[in-house]
Protein backbone atom coordinates (compact mmCIF):
# COMPACT_ATOMS: atom_id res chain seq x y z
CA UNK A 1 0.00 0.00 0.00
CA UNK A 2 1.43 3.37 -1.03
CA UNK A 3 2.26 5.85 1.74
CA UNK A 4 3.16 9.53 2.07
CA UNK A 5 6.65 10.64 3.07
CA UNK A 6 8.31 13.99 3.72
CA UNK A 7 12.07 14.23 3.25
CA UNK A 8 13.53 17.51 4.51
CA UNK A 9 16.91 17.95 2.89
CA UNK A 10 15.82 15.76 -0.01
CA UNK A 11 17.71 17.66 -2.69
CA UNK A 12 21.09 15.95 -2.40
CA UNK A 13 23.11 13.29 -0.65
CA UNK A 14 21.34 10.85 1.66
CA UNK A 15 17.99 12.66 1.49
CA UNK A 16 17.90 12.51 -2.28
CA UNK A 17 18.58 8.76 -2.30
CA UNK A 18 15.85 8.17 0.31
CA UNK A 19 13.32 10.21 -1.69
CA UNK A 20 14.13 8.40 -4.94
CA UNK A 21 13.93 4.94 -3.33
CA UNK A 22 10.58 5.68 -1.71
CA UNK A 23 9.15 7.09 -4.95
CA UNK A 24 10.40 4.06 -6.91
CA UNK A 25 8.35 1.87 -4.55
CA UNK A 26 5.20 3.73 -5.58
CA UNK A 27 4.90 6.09 -2.61
CA UNK A 28 4.10 9.80 -2.71
CA UNK A 29 7.14 11.78 -1.60
CA UNK A 30 7.61 15.44 -0.77
CA UNK A 31 11.24 16.58 -0.97
CA UNK A 32 11.94 19.94 0.67
CA UNK A 33 15.36 21.56 0.36
CA UNK A 34 17.02 24.92 -0.16
CA UNK A 35 18.90 23.36 -3.10
CA UNK A 36 15.81 22.45 -5.18
CA UNK A 37 12.93 24.23 -6.85
CA UNK A 38 9.44 23.14 -7.87
CA UNK A 39 10.70 22.56 -11.42
CA UNK A 40 12.70 19.63 -10.05
CA UNK A 41 9.49 17.71 -9.27
CA UNK A 42 9.34 14.31 -10.95
CA UNK A 43 7.30 11.14 -10.87
CA UNK A 44 6.31 10.39 -7.29
CA UNK A 45 8.33 13.30 -5.86
CA UNK A 46 6.91 16.77 -5.22
CA UNK A 47 9.84 19.17 -4.78
CA UNK A 48 9.57 22.40 -2.82
CA UNK A 49 12.15 25.03 -1.97
CA UNK A 50 12.52 25.30 1.81
CA UNK A 51 15.31 26.66 4.00
CA UNK A 52 15.17 25.57 7.64
CA UNK A 53 17.39 28.50 8.61
CA UNK A 54 14.87 31.08 7.45
CA UNK A 55 11.75 32.21 9.24
CA UNK A 56 9.32 30.42 6.96
CA UNK A 57 6.68 27.74 7.35
CA UNK A 58 6.77 24.33 5.76
CA UNK A 59 5.22 24.28 2.29
CA UNK A 60 1.63 23.15 2.62
CA UNK A 61 0.76 19.45 2.71
CA UNK A 62 -2.83 18.36 3.29
CA UNK A 63 -2.40 14.59 3.37
CA UNK A 64 -1.42 12.51 6.38
CA UNK A 65 2.33 11.92 6.57
CA UNK A 66 3.39 8.33 7.26
CA UNK A 67 7.09 9.07 7.55
CA UNK A 68 9.43 12.03 7.92
CA UNK A 69 13.21 12.19 7.57
CA UNK A 70 15.18 15.26 8.62
CA UNK A 71 18.52 15.34 6.79
CA UNK A 72 19.96 18.90 7.01
CA UNK A 73 23.23 19.01 8.92
CA UNK A 74 26.71 20.44 9.17
CA UNK A 75 30.32 19.37 9.55
CA UNK A 76 32.40 21.98 11.34
CA UNK A 77 35.60 20.54 12.76
CA UNK A 78 37.84 22.96 14.67
CA UNK A 79 39.87 23.03 17.88
CA UNK A 80 37.53 23.94 20.73
CA UNK A 81 39.30 27.20 21.58
CA UNK A 82 38.90 28.44 18.02
CA UNK A 83 35.15 27.86 17.78
CA UNK A 84 33.18 31.06 18.22
CA UNK A 85 29.86 31.03 20.04
CA UNK A 86 28.19 31.93 16.76
CA UNK A 87 29.60 28.71 15.27
CA UNK A 88 28.06 26.70 18.08
CA UNK A 89 24.76 28.50 17.51
CA UNK A 90 24.92 27.79 13.77
CA UNK A 91 25.34 24.05 14.38
CA UNK A 92 22.44 24.06 16.82
CA UNK A 93 20.25 26.00 14.40
CA UNK A 94 20.53 23.61 11.47
CA UNK A 95 20.90 20.28 13.28
CA UNK A 96 18.64 20.66 16.32
CA UNK A 97 16.41 23.74 16.15
CA UNK A 98 15.70 23.12 12.46
CA UNK A 99 14.45 19.65 13.34
CA UNK A 100 12.34 21.08 16.18
CA UNK A 101 10.82 23.64 13.82
CA UNK A 102 9.96 21.04 11.17
CA UNK A 103 8.56 18.53 13.65
CA UNK A 104 6.36 21.03 15.46
CA UNK A 105 4.75 21.98 12.16
CA UNK A 106 4.53 18.43 10.84
CA UNK A 107 3.17 16.70 13.97
CA UNK A 108 -0.52 17.23 13.11
CA UNK A 109 0.07 15.46 9.78
CA UNK A 110 2.10 12.66 11.38
CA UNK A 111 -0.64 12.06 13.96
CA UNK A 112 -3.15 11.58 11.13
CA UNK A 113 -1.27 8.43 10.08
CA UNK A 114 -2.07 5.03 11.55
CA UNK A 115 1.64 4.30 12.13
CA UNK A 116 4.04 7.17 11.47
CA UNK A 117 7.83 7.02 11.73
CA UNK A 118 10.36 9.85 12.09
CA UNK A 119 14.06 9.47 11.34
CA UNK A 120 16.67 11.99 12.50
CA UNK A 121 20.43 12.02 11.96
CA UNK A 122 23.09 12.13 14.66
CA UNK A 123 26.81 11.22 14.47
CA UNK A 124 29.04 8.63 16.12
CA UNK A 125 30.93 11.58 17.64
CA UNK A 126 28.17 11.89 20.28
CA UNK A 127 28.99 8.54 21.91
CA UNK A 128 32.63 8.31 20.80
CA UNK A 129 34.88 11.17 21.84
CA UNK A 130 36.55 12.57 18.73
CA UNK A 131 38.86 15.59 18.69
CA UNK A 132 37.63 18.80 17.04
CA UNK A 133 33.98 17.61 17.16
CA UNK A 134 32.80 19.61 20.20
CA UNK A 135 30.33 21.79 18.29
CA UNK A 136 28.75 19.18 16.06
CA UNK A 137 28.69 16.49 18.76
CA UNK A 138 26.92 18.91 21.10
CA UNK A 139 24.28 19.74 18.48
CA UNK A 140 23.77 16.11 17.53
CA UNK A 141 23.63 15.10 21.19
CA UNK A 142 20.63 17.40 21.42
CA UNK A 143 19.13 15.59 18.42
CA UNK A 144 19.52 12.23 20.17
CA UNK A 145 17.86 13.59 23.30
CA UNK A 146 15.02 15.01 21.22
CA UNK A 147 14.50 11.69 19.45
CA UNK A 148 14.23 9.74 22.71
CA UNK A 149 12.01 12.32 24.38
CA UNK A 150 9.57 12.50 21.48
CA UNK A 151 9.55 8.71 21.17
CA UNK A 152 8.23 8.60 24.73
CA UNK A 153 5.82 11.50 24.29
CA UNK A 154 4.17 10.27 21.10
CA UNK A 155 4.19 6.50 21.65
CA UNK A 156 2.46 4.46 20.39
CA UNK A 157 1.19 6.75 17.62
CA UNK A 158 4.50 7.99 16.17
CA UNK A 159 7.89 6.28 16.32
CA UNK A 160 11.14 8.31 16.54
CA UNK A 161 14.63 6.96 15.87
CA UNK A 162 18.01 8.43 14.96
CA UNK A 163 20.86 7.18 12.80
CA UNK A 164 24.45 7.87 13.87
CA UNK A 165 26.79 7.61 10.87
CA UNK A 166 30.51 7.96 10.52
CA UNK A 167 32.00 9.92 7.60
CA UNK A 168 29.80 9.54 4.52
CA UNK A 169 30.54 10.58 0.95
CA UNK A 170 28.04 13.40 0.51
CA UNK A 171 28.36 17.04 -0.57
CA UNK A 172 28.47 17.93 3.13
CA UNK A 173 31.73 16.00 3.55
CA UNK A 174 33.35 17.27 0.37
CA UNK A 175 36.19 19.08 2.13
CA UNK A 176 37.16 15.92 4.02
CA UNK A 177 37.18 13.79 0.85
CA UNK A 178 38.54 16.27 -1.66
CA UNK A 179 41.44 14.15 -2.95
CA UNK A 180 42.60 10.53 -3.13
CA UNK A 181 44.95 10.89 -0.16
CA UNK A 182 42.16 12.10 2.12
CA UNK A 183 39.81 9.40 0.86
CA UNK A 184 42.32 6.64 1.47
CA UNK A 185 43.21 7.94 4.94
CA UNK A 186 39.59 8.21 5.99
CA UNK A 187 38.75 4.79 4.57
CA UNK A 188 41.67 3.25 6.47
CA UNK A 189 40.33 4.61 9.79
CA UNK A 190 37.24 2.41 9.46
CA UNK A 191 37.41 -1.32 10.23
CA UNK A 192 35.49 -2.00 7.01
CA UNK A 193 38.10 0.06 5.11
CA UNK A 194 35.83 2.47 3.30
CA UNK A 195 33.86 5.60 4.00
CA UNK A 196 30.09 5.45 3.97
CA UNK A 197 27.99 5.95 0.87
CA UNK A 198 24.61 7.70 0.82
CA UNK A 199 22.99 4.36 0.02
CA UNK A 200 24.35 2.84 3.28
CA UNK A 201 22.47 5.40 5.35
CA UNK A 202 19.43 5.44 3.08
CA UNK A 203 18.93 1.70 3.56
CA UNK A 204 18.78 2.11 7.34
CA UNK A 205 16.39 5.06 7.03
CA UNK A 206 14.11 3.06 4.73
CA UNK A 207 14.09 0.21 7.23
CA UNK A 208 13.16 2.57 10.08
CA UNK A 209 10.37 4.09 7.99
CA UNK A 210 8.92 0.69 7.14
CA UNK A 211 6.63 -1.66 9.04
CA UNK A 212 9.63 -4.01 9.39
CA UNK A 213 10.80 -1.77 12.24
CA UNK A 214 7.38 -1.37 13.86
CA UNK A 215 8.69 -2.45 17.30
CA UNK A 216 11.67 -0.06 17.26
CA UNK A 217 11.43 3.43 18.76
CA UNK A 218 13.66 5.74 20.79
CA UNK A 219 16.83 4.16 19.41
CA UNK A 220 20.08 5.54 17.98
CA UNK A 221 21.36 3.10 15.39
CA UNK A 222 25.01 3.29 14.35
CA UNK A 223 25.85 2.91 10.66
CA UNK A 224 29.55 3.61 10.74
CA UNK A 225 31.71 0.96 9.09
CA UNK A 226 32.45 -0.53 12.50
CA UNK A 227 34.08 2.65 13.83
CA UNK A 228 32.21 2.73 17.15
CA UNK A 229 32.55 -0.94 18.06
CA UNK A 230 35.66 -2.48 16.50
CA UNK A 231 39.32 -1.80 17.23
Amino acid sequence: MAKNYLIVGGGSGIGKVIAERLAAEGNQVWAFSRSIEEADSRSGIICRHFDVLKDESLPEIEEAIDGLVYCPGSIQLKPFERIALDDFRADLEINYLGAVKVLQQAMPLLKKSNSASVVLFSTIAVQNGLPFHSSISGAKGAVEGLSRSLAAEYAPKVRFNAIAPSLTDTPLAQALLSNDRKREANAERHPLKRVGQPEDLAEMALFLLSEKSSWISGQVLKVDGGMSAIR
